[in-house]
């Protein structure tokens, strides 16, 4: 197996248990916060010792209702208190807990339950019960339902709610001394599979990949040498725990003492921020994208004033990305710059921010600037479910050493990276799954006799150790003329423009690339007022002739350092946002880009039989 680089961050991380983090930061801080939620109007939190206490008592009702070590029991629920409750609750007890996504279908649940075998799962309210009830007759192993929130009216059978669910778990070990507990979790070892996670690929059936107890506590242990986090930090959680990302940085999040509070909903999230003004928060990049659309689509005098701190902000940041002092006139503007438009930009985030992680998806190196330059700092990763999931990230330590923008950071602790002949990106470490579960051929299809394991995905490694992405392996455009190109860089640098939201290329076998475009229709619809065109109708508005040459100038602007090859020759506009609800999403918001070209294949199809059509002619939706 040739491979053309080679970065690795050795380490002795040592080997342990989810379980020994969790009652190691229970005996350091039992009455500091430790998980908080909005009720009645207020936000409330609940002591590390407390969390503990409901922790013995869901370990106790999972074994007094004949769950047994090795046994699975799902998660079927948004963020919440509850959520990392039962999970702790399971790992305790030595029960592989299987999260689901609140926004599957009642069929992909099914799937989910039935694979893995679940006796039990966890769900939030009415809507997930319902789908549980849907197919509870395929489902021969399922024996109980827990609901978190006891929707009205009798219970159906082998459904109870969590107040008696917990009860249950309180009577069985009143009387019974701590130290029990104890012991019966820490014989939990570091080599038993701790949850199975099942991942939302875009072709067949998802795979559940099982990771051990010391797959996840190892990746802890290297961020946390990575990530500065203790006691006096706070955090808000609203990717969803499901996915493995959030879930890990949560559980090092909590081991470090940082009260974890939730957000009240995906579309409460702007406004938790301001109210529970986080120190340290885990996005991904459409957060960002969504707020840098917004500030850059001012216009007049307040556009004015915004790309002219742009301007200023680009000037300072190069300075001290490069690790030098910015100019006296640079600094003096930036001060200026910093209290006119950027300090709005962090007050919007809560005001107390160190920094974000992002992950999930790559993050246009423009907005990340962008928001550098604010004084928002985003520590880019990478990583896969795989990886549990963390592989790479940029860190503040010793800044910029280990910062740079455009990249995914060096190699955490105990971490080898490679990058083979034709692109792809290996990772070895204490991370990487122990396989797919009940899929021997696939796993040995992923992770070699050494214990590499292919991500996929395609990327760099420069002379200092940082990796850039490219893209991923199967998401490689390779045209009818023979043309490789790799669509995410145009994507990003796309999405820095204000005018493109959701950008996506398209062209694999054909012969020239297309655009499949949802374009940013606060900012489109102000430049139509402007230009004197009706905007009253956005379907119409789409049709329109000058708006598709100017989305074309401004691509086309965009994009003018790009290969001929790799500029899309046609544009699509579609209507509608791409969303997790509509299945052209990863719940990381990722652009599922199978899914989004069967959905528009017709659409596409009259694009490329259109072969004789000049350069400035669009097909719109």
């Amino acid at each position: 197996m040739g491979s053309r680089t080679h970065a690795s961050n050795p380490a002795d991380l040592g080997e342990g248990t989810l379980v020994e983090l969790f009652l190691d930061v229970v005996d350091r801080l039992g009455d500091h916060p430790a998980l908080g939620w909005y009720e009645e109007g207020e936000w409330k939190t609940i002591s590390y010792r407390k969390v503990f206490n409901r922790v013995r008592r869901v370990s106790a009702a999972l074994g007094d209702l004949g769950l047994e070590r090795g046994d699975r029991a799902a998660i079927l629920s948004g963020n919440r208190p509850e959520w990392a409750i039962a999970d702790y609750g399971c790992l305790c007890a030595g029960i592989v807990d299987v999260p689901i996504y609140s926004t599957l279908t009642a069929g992909q649940v099914q799937f989910v339950l039935a694979n893995s075998g679940a006796r039990l799962v966890f769900v939030e309210d009415r809507e997930q019960l319902d789908k549980i009830l849907e197919v509870q007759d395929e489902l021969p192993d399922l024996k109980r339902i827990v609901v978190f929130d006891r929707p009205s009216g009798e219970l159906p059978d082998r459904v109870m709610s969590w107040a008696d669910f917990m009860a249950r778990g309180a009577a069985r070990i009143e009387g019974v001394a701590d130290d029990a507990f104890r012991a019966e979790a820490g014989a939990i070892s570091h080599r038993d599979v701790a949850t199975i996670l099942y991942t939302s690929g875009t072709t067949g059936d998802p795979k559940g990949v099982m990771l051990t107890h010391n797959n996840l506590r190892s990746n802890v242990k290297a961020s946390e040498q990575i990530l500065p986090i203790d006691e006096r930090d706070t955090t808000l959680s609203f990717l969803p725990l499901s996915h493995v990302f959030q879930r890990m940085v949560d559980y090092l999040l909590f081991h470090r003492g940082c009260a974890i509070y939730y957000a009240q909903s995906m579309d409460t999230v702007a406004d938790d921020l301001k109210s529970v003004r986080p120190t340290v928060v885990v996005s991904v990049p459409r957060l960002y994208e969504k707020v840098y659309q917004k500030v850059t689509a001012a216009d007049g005098v307040k556009g004015t004033l915004v790309a002219w701190a742009r301007g200023v902000g680009d000037r300072w940041a190069e300075a001290r990305l490069a690790g030098r002092k910015p100019p006296v006139t640079v600094r003096t503007q930036y001060r200026l710059a910093k209290r006119l438009v950027f300090s709005k930009i962090k007050e919007g985030v809560g005001g107390r921010l160190r920094y974000f992680v992002s992950g999930g998806a790559p993050l246009a190196p423009e907005i990340n600037k962008f928001f550098f330059s604010a004084g928002v700092v985003i520590l880019e990763g990478y990583g896969l479910t795989e990886t549990s999931p963390v592989t790479n990230v940029n860190s503040p330590h010793d800044f910029p050493a280990n910062f740079r923008i455009g990249t995914v950071g060096k190699p955490v602790p105990g971490t080898e990276v490679r990058i083979e002949e034709d692109g792809e990106i290996l990772v070895r470490g204490p991370q990487v799954m122990k396989g797919y579960y009940n899929l021997p051929e696939a796993t040995r299809e992923a992770l070699d006799d050494n214990g590499w394991f292919r991500t996929g995905d395609i990327g760099e490694i420069d002379d200092d150790g940082f990796l850039t992405i490219t893209d991923r392996k199967k998401d490689i455009i390779v045209t009818a003329g023979g043309k490789n190109m790799a669509p995410q860089p145009l994507e990003n640098r796309l999405k820095s423009n204000r005018f493109f939201d959701q950008p996506v290329l398209l062209g694999d076998q054909e012969r020239f690339i297309t655009l499949l475009l949802v374009p940013d229709f606060e900012v489109v619809e102000g430049w139509a007022k402007q230009e004197g065109i009706d905007a009253s109708d956005r379907r119409r508005l789409l049709e329109n002739e000058r708006l598709h040459r100017h989305l074309m100038e401004e691509m086309e602007g965009a994009l003018q350092d790009f290969a001929r090859y790799e500029i899309p020759k046609k544009i699509v506009l579609v209507d509608e946002p791409f969303t997790i609800e509509d299945g052209s999403l990863t719940p990381t918001q990722k652009v599922k880009r199978r899914v989004v070209q069967k959905r528009h294949a017709e659409r596409l199809k009259e694009v490329y039989d259109e072969e004789n059509r000049d350069r400035d002619v669009f097909t719109a939706w």
